[in-house]
């Protein structure tokens, strides 16, 4: 298998080097993911550009945990589920939601909502069907959010199919988070 480059400051192309500034402020660190795609300046600004617009969201801290972590889960991300697990714990999003998320299990019903539409939309590559729409609206979401599910999916999908390609290797500070898809 092809071995990607872990960039360090030092090593990466110049026009990554204020991205990974960027990474430093906000992590404290260079995560791996980061590191990865600092191969590719552009990929590394959309990224980062679409984590700030995700956070940006009406969602709040559980509700974008379950955006996040139910794409990840989807796409059996060895690096993002670790990782959002760890940045759900400093979110102070409840732990029986990040178990539920890791583990498939059910969700209080209005998140369960955002959970099914998150599903649907990335397994039906957005052909929603109305009844999951409406189930979505019924627990009290907006068309708004529906959209906003797209925007994180986005983000998911450049660090998911980042870190199967490159194997990415959990940062140190979330291997206490493994976890495999069952």
């Amino acid at each position: 298998m092809t071995e990607f480059t872990l960039h360090t400051q030092e090593s990466a192309p110049e026009a990554a080097k204020p991205l990974l500034d960027n990474s430093m402020k906000s992590f404290g660190m260079i995560p791996n993911l980061h590191a990865v795609m600092a191969e590719a300046p552009p990929l590394l600004e959309g990224y980062q550009a679409l984590h700030n617009l995700a956070q940006q969201t009406s969602f709040n801290a559980e509700e974008l945990t379950v955006v996040w972590q139910t794409i990840n889960v989807e796409h059996a991300c060895h690096y993002c589920v670790p990782a959002h697990t760890g940045i759900a714990h400093s979110m102070k999003v409840n732990s029986e939601i990040i178990d539920a998320l890791r583990n498939e299990t059910p969700l209080p019903t209005k998140l369960e909502a955002l959970r099914n539409v998150t599903l649907a939309i990335v397994r039906e590559r957005g052909v929603v069907g109305e009844d999951v729409l409406n189930g979505f609206f019924a627990a009290g979401y907006q068309q708004k959010n529906v959209l906003e599910v797209i925007l994180v999916l986005s983000q998911k999908v450049m660090s998911n199919y980042v870190n199967h390609i490159a194997n990415t290797p959990v940062d140190a500070p979330f291997k206490g988070f493994a976890w495999e898809k069952k």
